[in-house]
């Protein structure tokens, strides 16, 4: 409908505009017909003397097969014009229809030919054409147009509308007959086949509402009727014989599934009359495919069957609507009278009995597209109406519900946050464990190491490193925005720098093997846990390990793991025995962190070497467990 006016638009612009193109002295110059004559041509070659030919008079419309009946071949039609002013005034042609395909030559000068002038021909019998015509072909009188037609006798054979005159008079006019035989076809299609693609899913999730899928499949064969009238190619056709009886078998089964729609859609179920419209249906089809190439002639009692069935049902149906009053009924009822009169108009024009270019049969889809578009706008309303009242009996009940869950909703309440609250005192009293126990265990540690008294800067020093250490606690267990260090060494540079000046006074080696930058950067809880793992396990060896040597080695093997390996050559233990339960609360601790984050934790020990290695995944998801490892002692050093 917007293409429609969109056309209306462009129509009047384009009139104005040629109106105000027009000169006075154009009109005076305006070329005039003075003779339209046809005459039988050979096949082929340039148009020959006239006056060997055999001359008729004919009209602007013109089917040679009521002056010449079975004749099927090439004919010439010679049209005489003169112009006012000669050849310095532009001329232009412009030609509607040419049934079948034909060629155009102007003063014996060929400017045109369509594809294939032989079986299969081309079908320009719906395809405007326009040209301005050169000066160099033209004479200054006796300017003649020839136009060879092919055609076949069963299909109307001739020359259509021709007009010559001012090109911008003769270009709105080629515009307009475009339009009428071309764009709105096209038009039509499309909404077609969009509607046949909504019916056809409609009926595929409900197989019940048959009358979806007879409704997409009468438009389908709408669709491929359209595409029958607007194709210029034969294929996949051998001949025009051949065409015509594939555009005759879809006509038959658009009638046939027109009616079936109309009485489901009636809400009548007459399984006699569909039955005996099945028959007569397949018997017309039988016919069409039978019929002699030569004898096509006789097809057109088949098309005038089908024509009068679909117009049985439209003035039926109507009847039918007065009997129900349901609004569905009484539209399509108005619709169909309303295309009943259009089919009559489009039958007088096929024939050639009224004189214009306007057909009507594709108004029909846009038509029938509004009727649509008013029927499901109104049963979407209906529909959200029902469930409107739904939804209000709905949340009554659903209200209800609520009243009889909301003690219960309750209880849990009171329940998630007992949970949530021993959660965060185990997450306190770990970060407690990890972070300033260790620099607790570290301070200790030096006191007892040291041989005489510690001077009060050194013990204000190791105060201030557990205040720094608290404040850390606090700052990465309550800040939303913690930042990942640009490099493994900025990472681990905090906690090499506090345990640095221990190790050395209890004459313990560290090396430290850091990659020297994040392959796959970890996230913050990641950096903050293998931290929280790093210093419980330095912790350990200072506490219990007594390792003269220490190796922290960080690791990303396959872009896929983060690896902390801590490796010492202490005393070791025996992971069956009791000593591990006396690093409960740390080795709880790496677990539980670990875990948290579907990490691993691999330990093993025997005398002179003890490994711990903690593995993240990078991303993924990966199966959560934790491992620990006892080795018999091997002979290889760590170094």
């Amino acid at each position: 409908m917007l293409r429609l006016i969109f056309a209306l638009v462009m129509g009047v612009s384009c009139g104005v505009a040629w109106a105000q193109e027009l000169r006075p002295q154009d009109l005076l110059c305006e070329p005039r017909i003075v003779a339209r004559q046809s005459a039988k041509a050979l096949p082929d070659g340039p148009p020959p003397d006239a006056a060997l030919l055999q001359w008729v008079d004919v009209p602007g419309l013109d089917d040679w097969s009521q002056r010449w009946p079975g004749y099927d071949g090439a004919a010439w039609y010679r049209i005489d014009w003169e112009s006012p002013c000669g050849r310095d005034q532009p001329v232009a042609l412009a030609v509607v229809n040419i049934v079948m395909a034909g060629e155009v030559f102007v003063n014996s000068e060929l400017i045109w030919r369509d594809q294939s002038l032989v079986e299969p021909l081309s079908r320009s019998w719906n395809m405007p054409r326009y040209w301005l015509l050169p000066k160099a072909l033209l004479k200054e009188q006796g300017n003649s147009i020839w136009v060879r037609v092919h055609g076949l006798s069963t299909q109307t054979p001739g020359l259509g509308r021709l007009r010559i005159g001012h090109p911008a008079e003769l270009k709105q006019w080629t515009a307009q007959a475009t339009w009428s035989l071309r764009t709105i076809y096209m038009v039509c299609i499309t909404v077609s086949l969009v509607l046949c693609l909504l019916f056809s899913f409609a009926w595929l999730h409900n197989r019940n509402q048959k009358l979806y899928g007879w409704y997409a499949l009468n438009l389908m064969c709408w669709a491929l009727m359209l595409c029958f009238m607007v194709m210029t190619d034969p294929w996949p056709f051998s001949s025009t014989p051949a065409f015509a009886k594939g555009n005759l078998l879809v006509f038959i089964a658009f009638t046939y599934t027109f009616c079936i729609f109309t009485l489901r859609f009636g809400e009548l179920r007459l399984m006699r009359l569909e039955r005996t419209l099945a028959g007569i249906c397949s018997l017309c089809a039988v016919f069409a495919l039978s019929v002699p190439d030569a004898q096509m002639a006789l097809s057109r009692a088949v098309w005038l069957l089908m024509f009068c069935l679909c117009a049985l049902v439209c003035l039926l149906f109507p009847l039918r609507g007065l009997q129900t009053r349901t609004p569905a009924h009484i539209a399509f009822s108005l619709c169909f009278v309303l295309y009943l009169a259009i089919g009559v108009h489009d039958l007088l024009l096929l024939t050639k009995t009224l004189d214009h270019n306007l057909t009507l049969t594709p108004y029909t889809t846009l038509l029938s597209m509004l009727v649509i578009a008013w029927l499901l706008g109104r049963q979407i309303v209906w529909n959200m109406r029902r469930i409107e009242h739904f939804n209000h009996e709905l949340s009554l009940t659903v209200t209800q519900a609520c009243d009889d869950l909301s003690q219960t909703l309750e209880r849990e309440h009171h329940l998630a946050l007992s949970h949530s609250r021993l959660q965060e005192r185990l997450r306190i009293s770990q970060d407690l464990h990890d972070g300033l126990g260790g620099s607790l265990v570290r301070s200790i540690a030096l006191v007892e190491q040291s041989s005489a008294p510690l001077p009060n800067a050194q013990v204000l020093s190791m105060l201030k490193l557990m205040r720094d250490d608290l404040r850390q606690m606090i700052d990465t267990g309550t800040s939303t925005a913690i930042q990942v260090p640009e490099t493994p060494m900025q990472w681990l540079a905090p906690l090499r720098h506090r345990f640095a000046r221990l190790f050395e006074e209890l004459d313990i080696q560290v090396k430290w093997c850091l990659p020297e930058y994040w392959t796959h950067a970890p996230s913050p809880i990641q950096c903050l846990t293998l931290t929280r793992v790093l210093e419980e396990a330095l912790t350990n060896v200072i506490k219990h390990s007594r390792a003269s040597q220490v190796q922290v080695r960080l690791e990303i093997p396959d872009s896929r793991e983060l690896q902390l390996q801590i490796e010492d050559n202490g005393t070791g233990f025996d992971l069956d025995s009791t000593q591990i339960n006396s690093m409960g609360v740390g080795m709880r601790s790496m677990l539980a962190r670990l875990e948290r984050l579907q990490g691993t934790l691999v330990i093993q020990s025997r005398p002179g070497r003890t490994e711990l290695r903690a593995s993240l995944p990078l991303f993924g998801k990966v199966q959560r467990h934790t491992e620990v490892q006892s080795s018999v002692p091997s002979p290889q050093s760590i170094w």
